[in-house]
């Protein structure tokens, strides 16, 4: 792990988008891969992996405030995840989601993040999803950071949603376009320029799929539990040197 301070890492990063002429992204998407893959190699169980995976989120959210990128999307579970064993979903849903919101919630609101959820919440416990609701009430006039959290979230299953809306508001098939398509996604969030995924993979995993049509996308062959703020800062770097065209050039 690189010993240098957020503060050196902010001045590299700066630096690279100024040689480089380049601007930072506005949005910023992360495939979080890789808690049940360390808990493994570190030979504890499944559930120390995910509870550690929560710990670098705040640290991530603290250095994109300093470079003022205002939009960062987590996937955090899938819709295939509830196919996972039970004991392991139940720890998630339950215990690891309250946790994580009592242990995390008063440092983010400081920060002035304003969380969103992706996805849905229907399937949670009445308590959980209470808290998460109150969560967002709470924060719904921050402006630093929005934090949308992709819980029980599929692309496939977001875009079918979208269309079923846009159906039955009855909306005359000449005016759907690509815009208005984009309204019953995203909630006024752009479209990402940047997706990391960790955990060395290289597939999108039926994340945000109409959304990434033009995003950059990074792989870092670190576990989601050790991506700090040095590998955060590659991703940031590698992006910088990108020539982006969207199809013109």
């Amino acid at each position: 792990m690189d010993k240098r301070s957020d503060k050196s890492f902010e001045s590299i990063v700066l630096d690279s988008f100024k040689e480089n002429s380049s601007s930072l992204p506005s949005h910023i998407a992360i495939i979080m891969d890789g808690n049940r893959r360390w808990a493994a190699m570190k030979k504890i169980p499944v559930f120390s992996g995910h509870k550690a995976g929560t710990k670098n989120i705040e640290s991530i959210v603290k250095f994109m405030k300093s470079l003022e990128i205002r939009f960062l999307t987590l996937f955090t579970f899938s819709t295939e995840n509830w196919d996972r064993p039970q004991k392991e979903v139940n720890y998630i849903t339950k215990t690891l989601l309250s946790e994580s919101l009592s242990e995390n919630f008063a440092n983010l609101h400081e920060l002035g993040v304003r969380i969103l959820i992706k996805g849905s919440i229907e399937k949670l416990d009445s308590k959980t999803r209470a808290n998460i609701l109150e969560a967002v009430k709470k924060t719904e006039e921050n402006k630093n950071i929005n934090l949308i959290i992709a819980f029980d979230y599929g692309g496939r299953r977001e875009i079918i949603e979208a269309t079923k809306k846009i159906v039955d508001s009855k909306i005359d098939s000449l005016e759907i376009d690509e815009s208005l398509f984009n309204k019953y996604l995203n909630d006024g969030a752009p479209d990402p320029d940047l997706v990391i995924r960790t955990g060395g993979e290289y597939r999108l995993s039926n994340f945000l799929i109409w959304q990434t049509a033009y995003s950059e996308f990074f792989t870092s062959n670190v576990l989601w539990p050790d991506f700090d703020i040095s590998e955060f800062s590659k991703a940031l770097i590698e992006f910088s040197k990108r020539k982006r065209r969207f199809g013109a050039d």
